[in-house]
């Protein structure tokens, strides 16, 4: 079954067509990893998605409700979360405290609360950091903090903007099994922009391909990898799987 759906989206900024006419498909369960050079449109996709910004055209469905334009809040309420390239949590909070204003803004019980984000801390890797303020987590630990805010509102489809960036190798394998375990553990759709082609060849089950604002190709990993156009367009050269 299709849950997220979205066609036709197009974004211009002073008269710069930034997004083009994408359209994609994710199915419910399934991990749709989205590539492509700097420039080409995938950040501004991913906010066009999520609602920071209303497309100029072009229409985005969940589960068969249309919400295009919706404000991020109400895109939350609807059952979609986000995380940032760029991490923004409270620093003068503790770990526990950024991760239960998430729960409450995803419209979770104030009772119930702390405890809902305490589990949402373990499920990440973040015990340890429980009670710690978020200033001087290591980068790790913020990328882990920018999950956890992310999934407190038990989100059906998890947008994920480079959640891999700035994590050295072996970083970067434990959040790969986490991202692995939230799909076929609890069922959560992700949809994740990623430069770690490692990632995005072991995560994804297909992989959308974008440049100068467009589509130019999806299909599975293997296929979009091998293809000429997204070798000169990106890649540059046969892609290495450490890469």
């Amino acid at each position: 079954m299709t849950l997220l759906r979205v066609e036709g989206l197009t974004k211009s900024f002073k008269g710069l067509r930034a997004v083009d006419d994408v359209g994609f498909e994710v199915a419910e369960g399934a991990i749709l990893g989205i590539i492509g050079p700097n420039g080409a449109g995938k950040t501004t996709t991913f906010n066009l998605v999520a609602g920071a910004l209303a497309p100029d055209a072009g229409t985005v469905q969940l589960d068969g409700t249309d919400i295009t334009g919706r404000p991020p809040h109400r895109v939350l309420a609807a059952g979609m979360a986000r995380t940032f390239q760029l991490m923004r949590p409270f620093y003068s909070m503790s770990v526990l405290e950024n991760v239960t204003i998430a729960v409450l803004a995803g419209g979770g019980s104030r009772r119930t609360a702390r405890t809902a984000a305490a589990e949402v801390i373990e499920r990440v890797g973040l015990a340890r950091w429980r009670d710690a303020p978020s200033e001087g987590l290591p980068t790790a630990a913020l990328k882990r903090l920018e999950l956890a805010r992310a999934l407190a509102s038990r989100p059906r489809v998890l947008l994920l903007d480079e959640v891999l960036a700035g994590l050295v190798p072996a970083e970067r394998v434990p959040v790969m099994d986490l991202l692995d375990e939230l799909r076929s553990q609890e069922g959560v759709t992700l949809v994740f922009v990623e430069h770690i082609m490692a990632a995005v060849m072991r995560l994804s089950d297909s992989v959308l391909v974008l440049d100068l604002g467009r589509v130019l190709t999806h299909g599975s990993p293997e296929e979009v990898t091998r293809d000429p156009r997204v070798i000169e367009a990106y890649l540059g050269e046969e892609p290495d799987a450490d890469r």
